[in-house]
């Protein structure tokens, strides 16, 4: 006997580190999901597992082209997230941001579907302000090498909230900040992912900068959780929402804790800070706390534990020279 789906989900940039972890969680209950990516740097090692559930799609697609499809939530993740990424073609990316959340509200103006913009902590710049909440409008380089991507991700944001004004759309804006876990790319740029394969392969951990300068960083599981229930929440909370642990660390202690957690001998050593690197970045939490009554629960040690095993498993399938060059597989 065939079971009715009661909603079609569209997760933009699904094969990627957070989009896979969002399709897998969303294809329970009665909902579908279509997966749209291009590859870039999606992987689809990320999806294998769901390519023989009965109610996942995958499609290839750019999203700096239209998408005809019919659907009743669209989640907008797509966007290439770490600096060596997203700097590898500026141009592209700022595309991607913009005519991609032009494509993407097209679509769910015309099938009157909700829909989700990922946006990013990148929009704050070097923040004025700490920790940041979302009535900072930011302190951001118009011109600088990471301006593709912050300004892409501040345009869009523009976009969301002109359609909603406009065309009475229901939209949700979330600020994500650093995340980490399962199926990052071993060689993206980002410090966490940097450090275990790294510590892992017994070769120097990098610090760009005294090490003094901080983050904050959130599991994957509790972020996905909370764009489910940004998605979820009513009508009124459009956001923007900051999404993100509240627990600020040191790069300097991130790099040690890493370290003893993978029983590495590295050495740690120090390289220049690249340009336009915040010097902090935590997000204030209590608007997701109130609205949607939202917060991490999975502490550092616990999600840095996780990832770890999962750089050992992958380093044990595919052996070091793979470990590092997995970030620019393809499907």
């Amino acid at each position: 006997m065939s079971v009715h789906l009661e909603k079609r989900i569209l997760v933009t940039g699904g094969a990627g580190f957070l989009g896979s972890h969002l399709c897998e969680r969303l294809l329970g209950g009665r909902t579908s999901v279509l997966c749209a990516d291009n590859f870039f740097t999606g992987s689809r090692r990320n999806i294998q597992p769901l390519l023989q559930h009965p109610g996942f799609e995958l499609v290839r697609h750019d999203v700096t082209f239209p998408l005809y499809v019919e659907v009743d939530q669209i989640y907008n993740l797509a966007c290439p997230a770490s600096p060596i990424h997203y700097q590898r073609d500026p141009v592209q990316t700022t595309k991607t941001s913009v005519h991609g959340a032009i494509n993407m509200l097209g679509l769910a103006k015309r099938t009157k579907a909700r829909i989700l913009q990922a946006s990013t902590s990148e929009v704050y710049g070097d923040p004025l302000f700490h920790p940041q909440k979302e009535e900072h409008w930011g302190n951001v380089n118009p011109i600088g090498a990471r301006s593709c991507y912050d300004e892409g991700k501040r345009c869009a944001e523009t976009l969301f909230f002109d359609y909603w004004r406009q065309h009475r759309m229901e939209i949700k804006v979330a600020r994500i900040f650093n995340t980490y876990g399962p199926r990052m790319h071993p060689n993206d740029g980002r410090v966490v992912s940097n450090f275990i394969v790294q510590a892992l392969l017994g070769r120097d951990i990098t610090i760009f900068g005294d090490g003094s300068q901080t983050r904050s960083f959130c599991y994957v599981d509790d972020l996905i959780d909370g764009l489910i229930r940004l998605m979820d929440s009513s009508a009124e909370v459009t956001g923007p929402l900051n999404i993100g642990s509240p627990e600020e660390i040191a790069i300097g202690e991130l790099a040690t804790a890493i370290r003893d957690l993978a029983r590495s001998k590295s050495r740690i050593i120090i390289r220049p800070l690249p340009e336009d690197d915040p010097r902090r970045r935590r997000p204030d939490i209590s608007a997701a706390q109130r609205l949607l009554g939202w917060a991490p629960s999975t502490d550092l040690r616990t999600g840095l534990s996780r990832t770890i095993a999962y750089f050992e498993q992958l380093l044990v399938e595919q052996g070091s020279a793979a470990l590092l060059e997995e970030s620019s597989a393809r499907a």
